[in-house]
């Protein structure tokens, strides 16, 4: 090595950069989701007495249907800021529904009634329901859409009115106007055949002849005896059954003295769900409920998931989770409710009756839907069924 001469500077070994530790900043925290609380609010019912072993009890109609429908708003809700939460009230049979429905609290203004016509104008007078909003999931009863109905209630299932009418529209288009009217023996199928009448002078339907089914008649001889001499009418194009509770309707079918269909609560059937309907994606919510439930989604089921899907889009459109701003989109111009049916849903502002497609379904395929083509209402296409009464306020 040369050696070093004065002034030569040695210059200091160089240390490598250590690069500097990244600063951590602390996440900024997710803002809090807007809570909607809805509850479902039902009374269990007694196992009636067996009428078939086709149709099992189902003791739990409505709960499945609202549950899912929860599911779907929370999958909204992750986009739009909200969290929806659901709170189950079952009171057992002969519980108090009054004492139960006064201890929901005043924090929980959204409230989904799956409870008997009798009571539901019950629940909606007390003082505890003055500021809520009620969604009446059960009840097909014309008197609480019309003289009985109450401001804060709304109704998702089709009145009877509606159901008769949407039978009478396809009758009329088939040309079969001619009816003979089988009433049974409960208050629930006088009430029925008082909209099937109804119906029949609303669109020029002629009743050949009108008949009561009494306990007399044993349902159980009906294929030797009985249906054969009781159907011994005048001549007619199809027969009219209010059967609420199928205590002899299905054994009309095939056995009557003239070969003629048979429509009303048995046979063709006016309703808002059935299991063959899977036009405008209602396959994918069928699939899904019988995947949850293990059975076919029912009336007050699909009842159950409207009332809350609509809570659901009236809360992210209004973007609130106040009683009464919920209530005020609801009944505006403005609120459309996706129901599965091919055109946007809606409510009556006056009796608070959901406007929707009425199925009319045969036991084992669909056979249409009304309003009938040649009878949509010119703006909202839907309120020919049911609707024709002067639009009232109601209590």
């Amino acid at each position: 090595m040369a050696a070093l001469l004065m002034g030569d500077v040695i210059a200091a070994p160089t240390k490598k950069a250590v690069p500097a530790k990244p600063v951590q900043t602390a996440k900024p925290a997710e803002p809090a989701k807007q809570l909607v609380k809805i509850v479902y609010f039902s009374q269990e019912l007694a196992s009636p007495p067996a009428l078939s072993n086709l149709d099992p009890f189902i003791p739990n109609k409505g709960k499945i249907g609202a549950e899912l429908a929860i599911a779907d708003n929370n999958t909204t809700g992750q986009f739009t800021g909200q969290h929806y939460e659901l709170k189950k009230v079952l009171v057992p049979v002969g519980g108090d529904l009054q004492q139960a429905f006064n201890q929901l609290g005043d924090d929980i203004g959204l409230v989904i009634l799956n409870v008997q016509p009798d009571q539901l104008n019950k629940l909606a007078d007390l003082p505890a329901a003055k500021n809520k909003l009620l969604f009446d999931a059960a009840t097909r009863d014309d008197e609480l859409r019309g003289t009985d109905c109450r401001h804060q209630v709304l109704h998702i299932l089709p009145s009877r009115a509606m159901r008769a009418d949407a039978l009478a529209q396809y009758m009329l288009k088939k040309r079969w106007q001619n009816w003979f009217l089988v009433i049974g023996p409960t208050p629930e199928d006088k009430l029925y055949a008082a909209a099937i009448k109804r119906a029949a002078k609303k669109f020029g339907i002629k009743l050949v002849a009108e008949k009561a089914w009494t306990n007399d008649y044993d349902a159980r001889r009906t294929a030797q005896s009985d249906v054969p001499v009781f159907t011994q009418v005048d001549d007619y194009d199809v027969l009219v059954v209010a059967d609420e509770q199928g205590l002899f309707g299905e054994y009309l079918d095939y056995r009557t003295w003239k070969p003629r269909p048979v429509i009303g609560t048995q046979g063709l059937v006016a309703t808002a769900w059935h299991r063959t309907h899977e036009q405008w994606g209602a396959v994918q919510l069928q699939n899904r409920f019988k995947d949850t439930a293990g059975r076919w989604m029912e009336e007050e089921d699909y009842a159950a998931y409207l009332a809350v899907r609509a809570i659901g889009e009236a809360s992210v459109r209004s973007k609130s989770n106040q009683t009464q701003a919920i209530k005020d989109y609801v009944f505006s111009e403005a609120f459309a409710l996706q129901g599965y049916k091919g055109m946007p849903l809606s409510f009556r502002p006056w009796d608070g009756q959901l406007r929707q497609p009425v199925l009319l379904a045969a036991p084992r395929s669909l056979v249409g839907v009304a309003p009938v083509e040649g009878f949509l209402h010119p703006k909202t296409e839907l309120d020919t069924l049911g609707y024709d009464q002067p639009e009232t306020a109601c209590k």
